[in-house]
């Protein structure tokens, strides 16, 4: 029993050393396409949400029109419109060390400049 503990316990040392030696090498990488591709898909997401928001508002008008204004619902959209417009300046805020948006490895593109 204690043989095959200690068998097995050689080979994941040395599976691990051989991943850690791998991977450190290639953390970086690995994180900056982790980082690449999170910026991708919150911009596409974040333009899908612009215009569903844009049905929305038109929605909301052709109701006003008919004499029933739901307040409460523009009220709401308006509110998420502006979250996911400022969800850059919010996450570089915390992202970064000193309050400021300067985060150099964080390109999101601010949708109120």
């Amino acid at each position: 029993m204690l043989v095959k503990f200690l068998k097995v316990f050689a080979i994941v040392a040395v599976v691990m050393l051989a991943v850690s030696v791998d991977a450190s090498a290639q953390n970086n990488a690995v994180f900056d396409v982790v980082i690449k591709k999170g910026v991708d898909l919150f911009t596409e997401v974040r333009t899908v949400v612009f215009v569903m928001g844009g049905f929305g508002l038109v929605g909301l008008a052709v109701a006003s029109i008919f004499g029933r204004p739901m307040w409460k619902w523009f009220a709401l959209l308006a509110l998420g419109l502006v979250v996911v417009a400022v969800a850059n300046a919010i996450i570089n805020y915390f992202a970064s060390s000193d309050g400021t948006s300067s985060n150099n490895r964080i390109k999101f593109n601010d949708t109120l400049n």
